[in-house]
């Protein structure tokens, strides 16, 4: 079943799918609900960035998974070009089938094309079993993420409230 699963840039039609994947989570039932217009000014914004990617995984047209893909040029680490794994959901249904595998091989491909050394995910300190699936997958536990919410200025092109 997974030898039709394809990635692709997400796309102005595909918001309401990538939508319904981040809100088909225990966190993401409960924070992802913000008005229609945010969701569609943020959306729009982010296909305008050269180097953020909304990617969607797709099995027969069927939207299975999502991940937002960004590109970081920087000085540290000896100038060290990093890709940044955020929003990333496979569909209830579909969790076990090694989508999420296949999803993080497809991200690995994107970042060494755009020329990046280091591939780099925060998760929630809750996703217990999310934490063990990027470990297996080789990723470790370098450091402690910090969070802090703000408000944007009222002038800010793309509120998220």
């Amino acid at each position: 079943m997974l030898g039709d699963l394809t990635f692709r840039l997400a796309g102005q039609g595909d918001l309401p799918a990538i939508l319904a994947l981040l809100r088909d989570d225990r966190l993401g039932a409960g924070r992802e609900n913000a008005p229609s217009a945010a969701y569609e000014r943020a959306f729009a914004r982010l296909l305008d960035e050269p180097d953020n990617h909304l990617i969607l995984g797709e099995i027969d047209a069927m939207a299975v998974a999502t991940y937002q893909l960004t590109f970081i040029t920087g000085l540290s680490l000896g100038a060290t070009r990093r890709a940044q794994i955020e929003s990333v959901r496979v569909a209830a249904s579909m969790r076990g089938a090694g989508i999420g595998a296949r999803m993080f091989a497809d991200a690995e491909t994107r970042a060494r094309a755009a020329g990046c050394a280091l591939l780099q995910l925060t998760t929630n300190a809750t996703r217990t079993d999310a934490r063990a699936f990027y470990e297996r997958l080789g990723f470790t536990p370098t450091h402690i993420g910090f969070k802090r919410q703000i408000s944007p200025a009222e002038d800010a092109p793309c509120p998220m409230t």
